[in-house]
């Protein structure tokens, strides 16, 4: 992928996020999402959370650990989500995750990071507002052994289930 559509991609992304409606579906502010997401560069499954601070912005993070000496690592992530528009069992919205990655393999560790620009969705069954499952697409940067930047999609089993306590 050239430059120039990298920077026609994240200009149209910020035009995007800045154009937003206020939301009108499930109010989750200040509510704490518990779940799982499996956007890690080096394949761990994750726990994360997310909570949703105004109708505008929500915060998140993931956590992935292994300890299996020829096969581990960890990756480490916070998130932040920008609500884009709404309908009554959908949130549109935009994301920034930012994460450290450390990858065991045959003995050999690799470190690095990864950084994710998506747009995505959130929705909820009616009548089981409590359980969200999103999905994501957009570009990643990352580096474990070379730098790449690649697009992504992530379907709702790989961009997170969450609970709504």
């Amino acid at each position: 992928m050239n430059v120039k559509c990298l920077k026609v991609l994240s200009l149209f992304l910020l035009i995007l996020s800045s154009v937003s409606n206020l939301s009108h579906a499930t109010d989750r502010r200040g509510r704490l999402g518990v779940g799982l997401n499996n956007q890690l560069k080096n394949d761990l499954p994750s726990i994360s959370f997310k909570l949703q601070k105004s109708k505008s912005f929500a915060f998140g993070g993931l956590l992935g650990l292994s300890t299996d000496d020829s096969n581990g690592g960890f990756g480490a992530g916070l998130k932040v989500y920008r609500n884009l528009f709404d309908e009554p069992q959908l949130n549109f919205y935009t994301a920034l995750m930012g994460a450290l990655l450390k990858e065991k393999s045959a003995g050999v560790e690799q470190s690095g990071f990864q950084v994710d620009l998506t747009l995505g969705s959130e929705f909820h069954f009616a009548g089981l507002t409590s359980l969200g499952f999103s999905f994501e697409f957009g570009v990643s940067f990352n580096k474990l052994d070379d730098f790449v930047a690649e697009t992504t999609g992530s379907h709702f089993v790989v961009a997170g289930i969450h609970f709504y306590l």
